[in-house]
């Protein structure tokens, strides 16, 4: 079976979940940028992507005080149960995918 037809991801968009976050916050794009270390104009592209990499995205929980890694987590399980017919219990933020 294919990655994507097992847990597929076309609906899950960490880039618009990390903007989400740092809007709830009240924080500015300049003010992230200068916590992670890149340019803003690097930050506007990580929020179009539904891909970040590792390295950039514990720099940005770092920076937020929100463990993303935690969110990608109870994606894979609740995707999981869900293939397997169990009960889903969303904990994600109400406009993660969004």
């Amino acid at each position: 079976m294919e990655r994507e037809k097992r847990y597929p991801t076309k609906d899950f968009h960490i880039g618009k979940l990390i903007k989400a976050e740092l809007t709830r916050q009240g924080r500015s794009i300049t003010w992230l940028a200068s916590q992670v270390d890149c340019s803003r104009e690097n930050l506007y592209k990580v929020f179009r992507h539904k891909w970040i990499y590792t390295d950039l995205l514990f720099q940005i929980c770092e920076a937020l005080d929100y463990d993303f890694f935690q969110v990608c987590s109870e994606r894979f399980q609740s995707k999981k149960r869900e293939r397997n017919g169990q009960s889903v219990d969303s904990n994600f933020p109400k406009d993660w995918d969004e």
